[in-house]
């Protein structure tokens, strides 16, 4: 389990709290800025010597528990949101449900960080060269997160293996919170909702960029389509063929270890889910270029898209972020906006309609959460060591804030070349 160990045992991954003249007074400012934003919070924000701080009338409010300031201060001093991510990594601050701490603090980001501060936003850490996603970063960077492990997915996703936001039936999430046996069926509605839009049939060719485990190979090949999926991880690639073989529908289902910028031929329609946000918005531009280029006249393109607004990614486009330093290298969200201009101008693609279920996201990122923490021990038992846990707790529960505050949504977005269609 190389790729396990190497999330887990590398020194940068458990920093030490900064220290020396610099941290402390960098510390001391944000204590104070901390401790004046929380004040009026709807939160309940507990300090070793029994200070608590925060506002609301809601009984029982979120609870978070800073045990150690002294590092929590210092860590978030020097090193902004990722200080945050890693002090609840190391155990200065936790929480007994830290999604609803942080949907909080995602609702109220801009009281957090005044704008006097937004704009030294320039001076904190830029992404690495290496985790840029071109065509020689690409396969490292999915390697990171997909090919830790099969079975680490399998412990906390449903029997789909979709490891990506579900469709609900909206009256389930009005009534919420959603049921985990509601979560397949949910899946599978996603997914029959993009080849529809995609209008896959009898007898499309098909193109998936981003394979997953194979569920959507195997509903595409079940209405009569030839299906062509490309993924860069190769434990994804060995089980999602393993699957595509065990459904029946190996001789119309072709799962190749391959770039986007590498694929080859014409298809009738293309789908892919939740993979731009890896591309990187300096290949956005290669990107649809490349689904240009293979969509044959008349196709249509069916995306999902986890985006956020506009000026926010304008705004944190050359920011280095927690969730790239620990779980998604490369990776970035775009905004619609992004992704509509995109195409405009260096393609013939237009968008053709889109509609957003960010809420089904947040139902689907909880869902796998109290999964993930339900199976700790068989987690452990695959070599995942607790710090790692921790590491995947906080990923799961920023994504979930993120959906719940409004701060992320997730889209469908369908693309075609309107002097095609009748």
């Amino acid at each position: 389990m190389t790729s396990c160990l190497h999330t887990t045992t590398e020194d940068h991954r458990n920093p030490l709290p900064p220290s020396g003249t610099r941290a402390r007074i960098a510390a001391g400012v944000v204590a104070v800025l901390f401790r004046r934003a929380v004040a009026g919070l709807p939160l309940r924000v507990e300090f070793p010597d029994g200070t608590v701080l925060g506002a609301g009338s809601a009984d029982p409010l979120p609870r978070m528990i800073i045990r150690d300031p002294s590092a929590f201060f210092a860590r978030l001093g020097r090193h902004g949101l990722i200080g945050f991510g890693e002090s609840y990594t190391a155990g200065d601050w936790t929480a007994p449900d830290p999604a609803a701490v942080l949907t909080v603090l995602a609702t109220d980001m801009t009281r957090l960080i005044p704008p006097a501060l937004q704009r030294f936003r320039a001076l904190l850490p830029t992404p690495p060269a290496g985790e840029i996603g071109t065509a020689d970063n690409a396969r490292d960077n999915i390697e990171h997160h997909y090919d830790l492990s099969n079975e680490l997915f399998h412990a906390f996703l449903d029997e789909t293996m979709t490891y990506s936001s579900a469709l609900f039936d909206p009256a389930e999430i009005a009534a919420g919170p959603v049921r985990w046996d509601r979560l397949a069926r949910a899946q599978r509605h996603k997914i029959d909702v993009l080849l529809d839009a995609a209008g896959v049939r009898a007898g499309s060719r098909v193109l998936e960029i981003g394979t997953g485990w194979g569920e959507l190979c195997v509903r595409a090949a079940a209405r009569g389509a030839t299906v062509h999926s490309v993924t860069l991880s190769a434990r994804q690639q060995e089980l999602a063929r393993l699957r595509v073989a065990a459904a029946g529908y190996a001789d119309s289902v072709s799962i190749d270890l391959r770039d986007y910028r590498d694929i080859e031929g014409s298809y009738d329609a293309i789908v892919s889910v939740e993979m731009i946000e890896a591309v990187g918005y300096r290949h956005w531009e290669t990107y649809f270029r490349s689904l240009d280029s293979h969509l044959a006249p008349g196709g249509r393109i069916a995306l999902q898209a986890i985006t956020m607004p506009h000026r926010r990614m304008l705004a944190t486009r050359n920011t280095y972020t927690w969730i790239q330093k620990y779980i998604f290298p490369g990776g970035f969200l775009p905004s619609c906006e992004a992704i509509a201009d995109t195409a405009a101008r260096h393609t013939r693609l237009r968008v053709r309609s889109e509609f957003g279920f960010g809420a089904h996201y947040a139902e689907t990122l909880r869902l796998w959460r109290e999964r993930f923490d339900g199976r700790a021990a068989d987690i452990e038992s695959l070599g995942f060591d607790g710090r790692f846990r921790r590491i995947w707790q906080f990923y799961l529960a920023y994504s979930e804030a993120g959906f719940r505050s409004g701060y992320l949504d997730v889209r469908h977005i369908v693309l075609d070349r309107p002097e095609e269609q009748s």
